[in-house]
């Protein structure tokens, strides 16, 4: 575990996640997670990034929010504490590197440790905050908003201004057509906020939109 990541923990519980933790590595594009799938572990973000999203029968995608090192999936932990099936799809955008905890230390790591009885409460605060705000866009913003509140999540979850993405899938998360997304993004180039490459959007500007 690297050192800068879960610091608010005792040291006695730092010492039993490095016992127990165990890392898994994805590279990009590779899914954690996905509908259906029996979860018994918590899952913590070591490096990089991973995108939470909902998926229907037809492949259309929602976005839910994006977990960074030193954030852990509550729905992760709500599915291994009750022994249920993940809802959710789950997928690294860039090489990934988590930590799973089993799912039998949970309960007795939030008796015995107030810090991780705390973690446990900011981690499903957090997450339902984020689910809030992306339901705000999804129900009251207009696509235009949308869109722009999608990059901007991507460029701050990236910490870049490069973001790898193509029209069709920006489109599958907004639950638009290529189409519509290929018009919008045209005005953004010709206003000069974005730059438009093949599969890739670099962008100039967006603070003042």
């Amino acid at each position: 575990m690297k050192t800068n990541l879960f610091t608010q923990f005792e040291p006695e519980l730092q010492k039993k996640i490095q016992q127990v933790g165990v890392i898994r590595k994805f590279q990009a594009d590779d899914f954690l997670m996905k509908t259906g799938q029996s979860i018994r572990s918590a899952v913590f973000v070591t490096k990089g990034i991973i995108k939470v999203f909902r998926e229907d029968d037809e492949g259309n995608e929602v976005f839910m929010y994006n977990l960074h090192p030193g954030e852990a999936c509550a729905i992760s932990m709500t599915c291994a504490a009750r022994n249920l099936n993940s809802q959710i799809m789950a997928k690294a955008l860039v090489d990934t590197e988590v930590m799973t905890i089993p799912v039998e230390l949970m309960d007795e790591w939030a008796s015995k440790y107030k810090t991780w009885y705390q973690f446990v409460l900011e981690t499903y605060r957090s997450r339902f905050e984020e689910l809030l705000d992306t339901l705000d866009h999804i129900a009251f913003r207009n696509l235009d908003e949308r869109l722009l509140w999608y990059l901007k999540q991507h460029q701050k979850s990236l910490k870049s201004n490069t973001i790898k993405v193509s029209f069709t899938d920006i489109a599958t998360e907004l639950n638009s057509s290529r189409e519509v997304i290929s018009r919008l993004m045209k005005k953004l180039s010709e206003k000069g906020h974005i730059k438009i490459n093949k599969n890739q959007i670099e962008i100039i500007d967006l603070k003042a939109l």
